[in-house]
């Protein structure tokens, strides 16, 4: 088993990378937009990247999920079958990533978050006090649970900010409380991902453990400024990320022809 791959100051410099993508992660969604190129650059192979990304993500979003249940932000009882539904979402998603193409899924992804953070930008109103709430019981578990914990198994970007619309949207929650109940749910994805990325034995336990270590810190700090803070914060964290992160997949998927393309325009 390899526990760290790479040097000692790699590994340091990682736990500030994870802090900050923690930070990021508890207010808006986003942070595996830092912890995964980081991973891959200081030499972990793809999966590794991956499997070891959802060890310091469970590490960040159990310390959120711990201080908005300390500070009764989220009531558990009330969760149960939303957590039910996303466990179940991400192991499945995660079983079957390995032998369905993610092509099509990263084509669509920056059009869904490029939606998302043009909704919360032009609708300033949405989220700033509770409304009508839409869906109930089972049918909101298997939509924000079941189907958003899928997509997280499955490829994961973004899914914070997909479990925090689903709230807003089809709960009525204010940006705040949606955001604390989204944190809930990533972990228990984050949690089921990193179960069957263990089995496959791709997890490199010590850069992992100290991303983790990391993460908790970032977490914790991105979490309190949620509750303080509130929607002055969340919006345009949101609408920033979603931007970032559509700017990161659009150039993953068709780098080549942009940079052709500018070549062409300012050649």
């Amino acid at each position: 088993m390899d526990w760290f791959v790479i040097s000692p100051l790699l590994v340091g410099l990682l736990f500030f990378i994870a802090m900050l993508a923690a930070f990021i992660d508890s207010i808006a969604g986003g942070g595996g937009l830092l912890t995964v190129p980081a991973l891959m650059t200081v030499g972990l192979t793809p999966a590794q990247a991956i499997a070891t990304n959802k060890l310091q993500s469970v590490g960040g979003s159990f310390s959120a999920s711990l201080y908005f249940v300390r500070r009764k932000a989220v009531n558990l009882r009330e969760q149960k079958l939303n957590i039910a539904m996303a466990f179940i979402g991400a192991v499945t998603g995660a079983t079957l990533v390995q032998h369905i193409q993610a092509g099509l899924l990263r084509q669509i992804l920056p059009l869904l978050l490029i939606a998302i953070g043009l909704y919360f930008l032009l609708m300033p109103k949405i989220g700033e006090e509770d409304r009508q709430r839409r869906l109930h019981g089972l049918p909101f578990a298997l939509v924000a649970g079941g189907c958003v914990g899928f997509y997280d198994g499955f490829f994961g970007p973004g899914a914070g900010s997909f479990y925090a619309l689903a709230f807003v949207t089809l709960c009525g929650f204010n940006l705040a409380k949606s955001t604390a109940h989204a944190k809930i749910l990533n972990f228990t994805s984050n949690f089921g991902g990193l179960l069957f990325f263990m089995f496959g034995g791709k997890v490199v336990w010590g850069t992992g453990l100290v991303m983790l270590l990391g993460a908790i810190c970032g977490a914790r700090l991105g979490a309190r400024m949620v509750l303080s803070r509130g929607q002055t914060l969340i919006r345009p964290m949101v609408v920033i990320v979603s931007a970032v992160m559509s700017a990161r997949l659009l150039y993953d998927s068709h780098g080549a022809a942009i940079a052709s393309w500018c070549r062409h325009l300012f050649g």
